[in-house]
């Protein structure tokens, strides 16, 4: 993984007209309901209601570093990326790990996935976070030939045991 000040991202416009990112607001939470029942539904994956109930809540505490970022094209929610910042032993400042992006049905291929990205890269940059990270699903190739634009498969393998 390469330090994110020294890479440019992909070029091309910030995203579609009527495009708008910006941090997760308490007023949101139907619409990021909608979003992330949506979300799991692609990925096949059900959750206990506590733990949306929860995660919602950490986006919404200031003292959680849980973040996240909404895309509104033409006033309708679109999307969303989830993001933390955490040091790490690799370099000197933070690293950021996009945990989840998703973008609804009715804004897919139109740069709001992309757009959501480099909003993340911005901010990231801003604060000073030396790298951003992320993993998807290596059957995922709409989503791979998106972040293939961005940067290269660091190659890694990753292992998730259930405690």
């Amino acid at each position: 993984m390469s330090d994110i000040a020294s890479r440019p991202g992909p070029s091309g416009p910030p995203g579609p007209p009527g495009l708008e990112i910006r941090d997760a607001m308490p007023a949101d939470e139907a619409g990021w309901r909608d979003l992330w029942a949506g979300f799991l539904a692609y990925y096949g994956v059900t959750l206990d209601p506590e733990v949306t109930d929860h995660t919602w809540a950490r986006l919404m505490d200031p003292e959680n570093r849980l973040s996240a970022r909404l895309a509104f094209l033409d006033g309708r929610m679109a999307g969303f990326a989830i993001h933390h910042h955490h040091d790490s032993t690799w370099v000197k400042g933070c690293d950021c790990y996009l945990e989840d992006l998703y973008v609804a049905g009715h804004a897919r291929r139109r740069g709001v996935a992309r757009a959501l990205i480099e909003d993340l890269i911005g901010i990231a940059r801003a604060r000073g976070w030396r790298r951003l990270y992320w993993n998807t699903d290596a059957a995922n190739a709409d989503a791979r030939a998106l972040y293939d634009r961005f940067t290269e498969s660091d190659g890694h393998i990753r292992y998730r045991m259930p405690l």
